[in-house]
């Protein structure tokens, strides 16, 4: 099996007529490496997918895979091979044909191609159903012949488009687990794209979040989560509470906001934003439900909320309360299941306290509407 190769994207711009798909997309993705393009619909992820594949050429800028160019050069050329959300399997021959596909039309004997392919079926736990049809197959087990028929081919680099998104949420949870153990084991480059948060940060390496043709961030998943560099990131992946308000003072990397809920608040700057944001700045604090416990008030802190309770929801790991807090605006704090029958009671006054190295400010901007 090939080694993956390094990939790379720079300056590369796509556009259809006046629409800008991608807008000056810088990527730089080491070979070896599990990479997702996350983003909502119609943000431009697939758009860059089908350009690496070279089913695009980019309006500008160049891709690079292995450090080679490939202006020019047809998707049956590049050292890539490509998952499609539908799988396109074919329904008439045997699980064990579908694998070495590309084997066959290169010109390898059926016992060649046969060998390959029971070797492929070991490494993705299917051995003894390589005769089967894909209809006797369940959709995980259709998903992992998509990948092995790809593997066959031998590519440097493994492009999938969404390949859980037609499973069930179960399934698609193994079925992630899964595919992160068959990429450590061949070790090429896998560059995946998906509108799952769940799917991105539990499989890879680094994750790009895309809106609207654009890059807001390229990091890993811990840092995407726990350091947002946009608002439209902290919005996106997982769930915010955010406050509006305006800087009121900065000390090192820590900043007081006068907020639009709970008066003066304490806050991590975002590392990105560090050194670039001044005292009376338009800004957006952001603090996870779970980054919230109950609490004393400690108002000299400047890492209390108070806010009254106006429902609770229990999701069997975990309560989530919603509260309201100054100004009417909505507060979700997530509490563990430690065998308490309930947190609260409607109407009731809570104080809430956080950790502020839990709560990140940054420039005010655009949040994420789905």
């Amino acid at each position: 099996m090939s080694s993956g190769v390094a990939v790379d994207l720079e300056n590369v711009w796509i556009k259809f007529g006046d629409f800008v798909a991608v807008r000056e997309a810088n990527v730089s993705i080491n070979g070896g490496d599990f990479f997702s393009f996350l983003g909502p619909s119609g943000c431009g992820k697939t758009t860059i997918l089908r350009a690496v594949s070279g089913f695009l050429e980019p309006s500008d800028g160049r891709v690079l895979i292995g450090g080679n160019d490939m202006s020019g050069i047809g998707p049956n050329k590049r050292p890539t091979a490509l998952i499609f959300q539908n799988l396109a399997l074919f329904p008439l021959m045997k699980v064990w044909e579908n694998i070495a596909f590309s084997m066959e039309v290169a010109g390898a004997t059926a016992g060649e191609r046969r060998k390959r392919a029971d070797e492929l079926l070991d490494m993705i736990a299917l051995d003894g159903q390589g005769d089967k049809l894909p209809s006797e197959l369940s959709g995980g087990q259709k998903q992992r012949v998509a990948i092995a028929r790809a593997l066959c081919a031998s590519p440097d680099v493994l492009l999938l488009d969404e390949p859980l998104s037609a499973l069930d949420l179960k399934l698609r949870q193994h079925m992630r687990t899964e595919l992160r153990e068959i990429q450590q084991r061949v070790g090429i480059t896998f560059i995946y794209i998906t509108h799952d948060q769940g799917e991105a940060l539990t499989m890879s390496d680094n994750v790009a979040v895309m809106k609207e043709g654009v890059i807001d961030q390229i990091d890993t998943g811990h840092n995407i989560y726990d350091h947002p560099s946009t608002p439209f990131v902290a919005s996106f992946v997982g769930e915010n509470n955010v406050f509006r308000g305006t800087i009121k003072s900065i000390r090192g990397n820590e900043a007081v906001i006068s907020t639009n809920r709970s008066g003066e608040l304490l806050a991590q700057i975002t590392p990105t934003q560090v050194g670039k944001m001044s005292e009376g700045d338009e800004a957006m604090m952001f603090i996870r439900p779970e980054a919230l416990e109950l609490g004393e008030a400690n108002l000299a802190a400047k890492t209390t909320i108070s806010a009254n309770v106006v429902n609770e929801e229990f999701e069997g790991n975990s309560f989530s309360v919603f509260l309201e807090g100054d100004g009417g605006k909505s507060i979700k704090m997530s509490v563990p299941n430690t065998g308490q029958d309930n947190i609260s009671a409607r109407g009731e006054n809570l104080s809430l306290r956080y950790d502020a190295k839990n709560a990140v400010v940054m420039p005010a901007g655009e949040l994420a509407s789905e």
